[in-house]
């Protein structure tokens, strides 16, 4: 009896990370005055309360391990060893009267610590 071989299939994963309307505009701004010619990259370190922790750092060019991110006009860097966690994550930029930053939308979080600093999958 020969077996035959179906077709495997396959689903379309999400993108790696999108950005918001409001934090491509923000990077922008960045990218365009102090930042000019560097890079964002987004990782994801070991630390806090839940265990792990999203890093921003500025580079002047993508490492070997980098994942280049392009959306909305705007390219960052992610972590190769990062990709796991951040697949499908929304980054925005929130201004508030106390606060401003880049927030994480991340589906694959589980929860987070009291204080918000760390999160865990």
């Amino acid at each position: 009896m020969s077996a035959t071989t179906q077709p495997r299939r396959t689903r379309s994963l999400p993108p790696l990370m999108t950005l918001s309307d409001t934090a491509a505009e923000r990077l922008r701004r960045i990218y365009d005055s102090a930042m000019d010619g560097r890079l964002l990259r987004i990782a994801v370190s070991t630390k806090g309360c839940s265990g792990l922790s999203y890093d921003m750092s500025w580079v002047d060019a993508a490492a070997p391990t980098d994942e280049i991110v392009e959306d909305r006009g705007v390219k960052l860097l992610v972590d190769r060893k990062a990709s796991l966690f951040l697949i499908g994550t929304v980054m925005d930029y929130r201004d508030g009267k106390l606060e401003s930053g880049f927030t994480f939308s991340n589906p694959n979080e589980k929860g987070r610590c009291g204080c918000g600093e760390s999160f865990h999958v």
